[in-house]
C-alpha cells in the first residue's frame, strides 16, 4: 500500500539530481543512476534531506528499479 499520495509525489523530485522519485517499502528512491539516493519516508512524510539519505549500491538500485517497474 502506498504511502504517499500519488499526487504529491507527481510533484516531488530528488533535491540532488532533481530527478522524480519512486516509492519503494519505506522510501522514495531517485530514478536517477548516477546519484541512486534513498530519502526515508517517516510517519508518512518523506525525509528529503540529504544529509539523511542513503546512496544506493548500483546492484540496490537497479532491484528497486525493477521492483517498480522502471526498467
Amino acid at each position: 500500500m502506498p504511502k504517499i499520495d500519488t499526487q504529491l509525489l507527481q510533484i516531488l523530485v530528488c533535491p540532488l539530481s532533481k530527478s522524480t522519485l519512486v516509492e519503494y517499502n519505506d522510501t522514495l528512491v531517485s530514478t536517477d543512476k548516477v546519484m541512486r539516493r534513498s530519502y526515508s519516508i517517516v510517519e508518512g512524510i518523506p525525509d528529503l534531506m540529504i544529509e539523511h539519505s542513503r546512496e544506493l549500491s548500483v546492484g540496490e538500485w537497479d532491484q528497486v528499479m525493477q521492483a517498480v517497474g522502471r526498467t
